[in-house]
């Protein structure tokens, strides 16, 4: 029976390619990652899909769409890795050991702060290889739906997920504008009047512009939205180009180069919200992700409470 078993799933090896073409996207990426020649990977993956007996992707263009075959051979895949890397962190910590890989994706915008929370842990389990990762929030959410990280960080937690959610810290949304415009010198602003300005927005499928959105929403406001952007600092700095005025989380002004820009006392403002770890219900965490966890919630929120530097 085991020997069947290999014989139709192929070798670790293969599965691990197989996994590095899925998440990188390409034939190229994936030989890059794994330090292989494309051609090495494509042989892999011809005697994977033989051994399967059925293909696992099309070239469509340039870019690979994956089979029902190849998407459950992927899912298989990274449950046989995950395992593998579960059982090498078990044993290690059999040994008084503490190695494995931590996986985190985060929205954008906690890019700002995961690094700090990171950084000391690291330093005391240095056997421990991080992957961390930085989407805006609907590529987070894809990605808990493929089930690649340990934990996710949002801002606010899509309810249609079945998620264990551990609140983290506060991520309150401000006002911001340059500090020569008529607004920076006002005590308070109305929300009416600040809509009303040249507005400049996230992209689609980001937490920030989402929670804008409804807040708006709620207050019955339509802003005056002259530009979208795909990056806090960008919007920063559009802002300090006199091109607008602008809702962010305060954590990008606390822990990046906010130059001129000034929060803006505006009424309704801040948008009050908490960052949160997140992972499924149904998956097991490994015992890496546990002690990081434990260190979160015993450690990491008050040490991110000194650390934040709010304007």
């Amino acid at each position: 029976m085991a020997s069947r078993l290999h014989a139709h799933i192929g070798t670790f090896r293969q599965l691990e390619i197989l996994l590095a073409v899925f998440e990188g996207g390409s034939i190229k990426a994936a030989a890059e990652s794994l330090f292989l020649t494309q051609p090495t990977v494509s042989m892999q993956l011809k005697k994977l899909s033989e051994a399967i007996g059925l293909p696992l992707y099309q070239q469509v263009g340039r870019q690979l769409k994956f089979t029902d075959a190849g998407l459950a051979t992927v899912a298989t895949s990274r449950q046989i890795m995950q395992q593998c890397e579960a059982l090498d962190m078990h044993l290690s910590n059999l040994r008084g050991l503490k190695s494995g890989t931590l996986r985190i994706a985060c929205a954008t915008t906690a890019k700002y702060f995961i690094p700090h929370l990171l950084g000391p842990f690291c330093k005391r389990y240095p056997g421990i290889d991080i992957q961390f990762t930085v989407a805006n929030r609907q590529q987070v959410i894809e990605r808990f739906e493929q089930g690649v990280d340990d934990f996710y960080v949002f801002s606010y937690v899509p309810q249609e997920l079945d998620l264990e959610v551990i609140e983290f810290m506060s991520n309150d949304l401000v006002a911001i504008a340059n500090a020569d415009h008529p607004f920076a010198k006002r005590k308070q602003v109305s929300l009416a009047e600040f809509s009303a300005e040249s507005f400049i927005i996230r992209e689609e499928g980001s937490g920030t512009r989402y929670v804008t959105e409804q807040f708006f929403k709620k207050h019955q406001i339509k802003p005056n939205v002259r530009m979208t952007i795909a990056s806090n600092e960008a919007i920063i700095h559009s802002v300090l180009s006199g091109m607008g005025v602008a809702i962010l989380s305060a954590h990008t002004l606390a822990f990046g180069d906010s130059y001129n820009v000034k929060v803006i006392n505006v009424s309704s403002l801040p948008i009050q919200s908490k960052w949160s770890f997140s992972w499924a219900k149904s998956q097991q965490l490994s015992p890496i992700a546990k002690v990081f966890l434990d260190y979160v919630e015993t450690e990491g929120k008050a040490m991110m409470t000194k650390a934040i530097r709010l304007q």
